[in-house]
Order: C-alpha cells, then structure tokens, then sequence
C-alpha cells in the first residue's frame, strides 16, 4: 500500500498538460502520462471539475469500480488523502451485497426463511466464494472470445462433483464429496441445487451459463432414469468427472416445442440402431462426446444415446448469445448405434423426454431468476450514483416506479420458485410428474416474462450504457440481449401457459360448480 499522503491544495497544483493529477475516493493518480493513452480522449480529464480535483463522483458517473482494479491504472495510483480513507471497496470472496434486494431475503441481514438452514448457509457461502474467484475471470474471458470453458476450469468443477450437484439429488450422489465437505450426499437437496443455480447466474454471462455443462444437466438424467445398469456404469463416472461431454438433442428445424413431430429417424438392424436426420441449436453440441436424442421409430418415439463418430458431425449456430454455449446443428448420417444404448424402451421416447422437462424448466427458471437480481442490484446502484438534473437519477419518481416494478417482480419470483422447490424436497419422482408439470410450467413462463420486462426497465434506466457491450451498462447489455432465451429454452412461453392450463383443467372437480 502506498503511503504517502498529499492535501488537496497539493493535488489541485497538478492540473493541465503534462502535469496532471486527480483524486478518486481519497487515492491520489497522476494521470500526467496516461492522459494522451485515456479512451474518452483527453481533454475530459483537462475539464475544470476533473484535473487537480475530487473527480469520485464524475468518474463513477462513467466507470465501474472494477476499473480501478485493473494493474494498468492502479499504478497510477501516487498516494492518498491525508485524513482520508477509501470508501469503496471490491467485495470479498464470498460476501453478500448490503444493497436491498440484491440478496433473496433468506440472505438478508435480519429476515428469515423457513427453507433454508446453516447448512444452506456454509454451503452458498463456499459456493460464491469458488464461483468469484475460479469461475468469474474465466465467465468473463469465455463470454467475450466465445471459446469454450476450458478443461483446467472443469477440472476444479468437478473436483468439487458440480455437475452431479446441479442433476439434483439422488443416488449419483452417494460416495461423492460435495463442495469439499461442506454438505453430505444425505443432507443435499432442491435448495443447495438453487443455490447453485443462482450463484452461476450472477456473472451477466448467459451464453457461459449454458457452457458451463448444462448439456450434462438436462442430457445425463434420462441416462440415470432409463439406462441400464452397464450403460450407466460405462458412461456416467466419465461425464461426472468431466472427462467427456454430453448434450441433449431433441429441437429440429422441423419441432421445437412440438416434441412428437421430431424427424430423426432409428432404423434397426440387427442389434444396432442406423440412425438419420438432424437437429439444430443444441447447447454444448460442438463440444459433446455423447448425444441423448430423440428419434422417430416404425413403432413410436425412442430415446438413444448416440456417441461421437464419423456419422455424427456438428456446426455451430450463430445465435445472439455467445458461442462459448457450443450451439450446434448436429447431423446423423446414418450413425449405428447399439441396441443397448435404448434409453428406455421403443414407444417409450416422449414419455422419457417429457419426464426430464420439469427439472430442465425449474433450473432454467431459477437462472433466469439469479441473473434479474443482479440486474435490480445494478439498477438500484445506478440510479444511486447517476447525476442527472443535478440530482441522483432515483429522484424522478417515474424510475423509482420502474424499480418498484422491478423489485415486486423479482421477489414474487423468488417467493414461486421457493414453494416450488419446497415442493420438489417432499415429492418422490411420479408425484413430482403428476403434481408439478403444470406448476412448473407456468413458473418458468412467468420468471421468463418478468425477467423481459425488468430487461426492458433497465435498459432504460441505463440509457445509450444499457445497449452498450463492456462499460457500465454491461450486465443490462447481455442481459437485454439474452433474456428471451430463458422464453424459449426447455419450452416456449405460450406452450408452457397452455400447458399449465390444461393440466389444472383435467384437475377441477367433477363436481365443481359455481
């Protein structure tokens, strides 16, 4: 730490070309030789209010925090304030936001919650610590470059069985050390699931969510569920241990949310499968070693775990979010694949697909979820520290209504999904099949249409900064940019509604009348 202290008559000396200091929260930068190098140009730091000056206020106007962490400008850091100390810190590791509704309430100093326990506690606790600091640096270069999380990052992952965590509970998880020792196989439910859920959700990184293994997420339980047992012994541990890959393919150019009018075709022969047709936007496609697909029989739909081979080949899919989600278009031409790869019994293809939808929905819902607290936390600091009329931007009361707005609807959200969840702790699988589809449904379709309003809000909130890629506004950019794939991933919005209804439809009473 730099221990020199300078008044703030010494520092307003330093105030023209070639001699150029300023003042950010009571740390002294001499800015002499970094003026000509400074992206806004330099005369912005020649202005009056800025050169020889206590600049805090105008340069958080314009620059995020982390910008003053970066090693290029914070040696330009000379001394500081004498008197004085920073009042603006990086978080540490782990630490949860004071800014209200930036945290779920179970989180908020002086609320409670009847779902969550100490338990729950130590374990986010170490969950955002690894996240912030293996996961965030590599979110970020990931998100930017669109390459694919690297094998080092897997690694530590599943060191730590992440992805066997994010499957759920059950018995995969039996043996298994989770998050170091922080929770047992026995105590891990739904809610440490969500934790995780909405920890990896915080970054404003959608498309590395969906890189972050979620073709194992949503294409390893059909494998748990309706393989047998040599199947699962074969190929489970290697997915697990993130030594290979796996995605689910089911949408085709020609179905998306009409799963029954896929046009992949299995044709047996002998004891293989000779297996023809395509599928498009299929996460982790480019990268996946296996592919658990959908496909039409002369006897009924039917669900095979296709491996990589010559006859299997993929291409990326541009899509609006970053390619470090492995969108691919995926090509069976003609792949043989072993009969006991069957994954559940022919006929039996929509019931295995349609039995794994709840999960997928619940936890595409509760990411969508994590990534609009993020934003209400943005929002709310924004508003804080924009200047405009002379006076924070909160003080109009037309945004205060659009944060009120933004708040009720992340914390109804927050309070569906927590019953929802909590239903998913008491019910067995077929309960959760019969009682919870509809519910589901309209869950996710709902945190989908508030998360697109509340990305609508902040980016006018945020202005020209809120459609800007980097800067500022750069959560709001990707999260304006990349909420509607929370609408259509695992079930498009009006197909989920109809759902929802039709299933409460078949529920009401025989005798029900006004």
């Amino acid at each position: 730490m730099l221990s020199k202290e300078f008044t703030f008559d010494e520092v307003a000396q330093h105030n023209k070309q070639g001699n150029l200091w300023i003042v950010i929260d009571a740390k002294v930068y001499d800015l002499t030789r970094f003026a000509d190098l400074h992206p806004g140009g330099a005369n912005v730091l020649y202005s009056p209010g800025v050169a020889g000056k206590d600049a805090t206020d105008i340069f958080f106007g314009l620059h995020r925090h982390e910008v003053l962490l970066r090693p290029q400008y914070a040696r330009l850091q000379i001394g500081t304030i004498s008197g004085q100390t920073e009042r603006i810190r990086a978080p540490a590791p782990g630490a949860l936001s004071l800014v209200p509704y930036a945290e779920p309430t179970w989180l908020s100093p002086g609320f409670h919650s009847p779902y969550y326990n100490d338990g729950h506690r130590r374990f986010h606790r170490a969950v955002r610590t690894f996240f912030t600091e293996e996961v965030y640096p590599e979110a970020i270069r990931c998100e930017e470059n669109g390459k694919r999380i690297s094998q080092g990052l897997v690694d530590k992952l599943c060191a730590m069985n992440f992805l066997a965590m994010r499957i759920g509970p059950g018995k995969h998880l039996q043996g298994k050390v989770l998050m170091g020792g922080v929770v047992t196989p026995e105590e891990y439910d739904h809610f440490y699931e969500l934790i995780l859920n909405l920890e990896l959700a915080r970054f404003g990184t959608r498309g590395f969510v969906d890189g972050l293994l979620n073709g194992g997420v949503i294409a390893l339980p059909p494998i748990l569920n309706f393989g047998s047992p040599e199947i699962q012994s074969r190929y489970v541990p290697e997915i697990l241990e993130g030594r290979k890959y796996m995605a689910l393919a089911i949408t085709e150019a020609f179905a998306g949310s009409d799963v029954a009018g896929v046009q992949t075709v299995a044709a047996r022969d002998g004891d293989d499968w000779v297996v023809t047709g395509t599928k498009k936007w299929i996460t982790n496609g480019t990268f996946a070693d296996y592919f658990t697909t959908l496909c039409q029989t002369d006897q009924g739909p039917l669900v095979l775990l296709i491996p990589r081979s010559d006859n299997v080949s993929t291409r990326p899919v541009k899509t609006s979010y970053s390619s470090t989600a492995g969108t691919a278009y995926v090509t069976f031409d003609g792949a043989r694949v072993p009969a006991s790869h069957m994954l559940g019994k022919v006929g039996q293809g929509l019931y295995v697909i349609l039995s794994n939808f709840n999960h997928e929905r619940w936890m595409v819902a509760a990411t969508s979820l994590g990534a609009q607290r993020v934003v209400v936390e943005e929002c709310l600091k924004w508003t804080n520290q924009r200047i405009a009329f002379k006076k924070p931007l909160h003080s109009q009361a037309v945004i205060r209504a659009k944060l009120a707005l933004m708040i009720e609807r992340v914390e109804t959200c927050q309070a569906w999904m927590e019953n929802i969840t909590y239903q998913m702790n008491n019910m067995n699988y077929a309960e959760q099949s019969d009682k919870l589809a509809g519910p589901i449904a309209l869950l996710k379709k709902f945190i989908s249409r508030s998360g697109r309003e509340t990305a609508e809000d902040a980016t006018q909130m945020f202005g020209g900064r809120g459609i800007t890629a980097g800067g500022m506004g750069k959560i709001i950019e990707n999260f304006h940019r990349t909420s509607p794939f929370d609408a259509i991933l695992a079930g498009a919005e009006d197909v989920l509604g109809d759902l929802g209804v039709r299933q409460a439809i078949r529920k009401i009473p025989k005798d029900a009348r006004l």
